[in-house]
């Protein structure tokens, strides 16, 4: 199908911007500032969740919330309901990710998760799915197609989900007034940390 090596990453990597266009261009307006001020008025932790590729996609969003000020953890499903739902508390949102919406997982803490008043965001792109149907709010995030040639991994729909909650966390930082100084407090470490501390900066 390719000639070689590089045309087929050329591929991928157009298709994966193409996603994220086609988010740009799909999402709900009306879900994504829902989200945004849910999170932005939360007066406990921002926790996500999720398994495989959502999961991970769960723990960067979670990272990159904390960066900009918004206190936030990743919970590990299987650990969830074996103790670990302990974590949340009524002042909590969850944001559960799931792309099909169908992971049980994922499924299996929503009651205790219900059960301890938390505020659930159900991120899927199945509106009909469990998740989003017990979920007090739904992000639905969707794309056409995934650049392998199955269909099945989930690589640019991840993508796409990240580039969503980035932007949900930079418009936090410009409607809360976000500083640098704020940011060097938090993030000392590393070349971040020192462009940031910079004398006469």
């Amino acid at each position: 199908m390719f000639a070689n090596v590089i045309d087929s990453v050329n591929d991928t990597l157009t298709k994966e911007a193409e996603a994220i266009l086609e988010v740009k261009n799909t999402f709900d307006h009306k879900q994504v500032e829902t989200v945004f001020e849910l999170i932005k008025n939360c007066q406990g932790k921002i926790i996500t969740t999720g398994c495989g590729t959502s999961g991970a996609a769960a723990k960067k969003i979670a990272h990159t919330l904390s960066c900009v000020e918004c206190p936030s953890l990743f919970l590990t499903p299987s650990d969830a309901v074996h103790g670990a739902l302990g974590v949340v508390q009524k002042e909590d949102i969850v944001i559960a990710f799931s792309k099909g919406g169908a992971t049980q997982e994922i499924n299996n803490l929503i009651p205790g998760c219900l059960a301890k008043g938390a505020t659930i965001i159900a991120v899927t792109e199945v509106e009909d799915s469990y998740i989003a149907q017990q979920s007090h709010y739904l992000l639905k995030v969707t794309i056409s197609k995934e650049p392998d040639d199955f269909n099945m991994l989930a690589t640019s729909s991840t993508i796409a989900t990240i580039a969503l909650f980035d932007a949900i966390a930079i418009a936090m930082t410009r409607f809360r007034g976000f500083t640098k100084e704020q940011f060097a407090v938090i993030h000392p470490g590393g070349k971040v940390g020192e462009a940031l501390t910079q004398k006469g900066e």
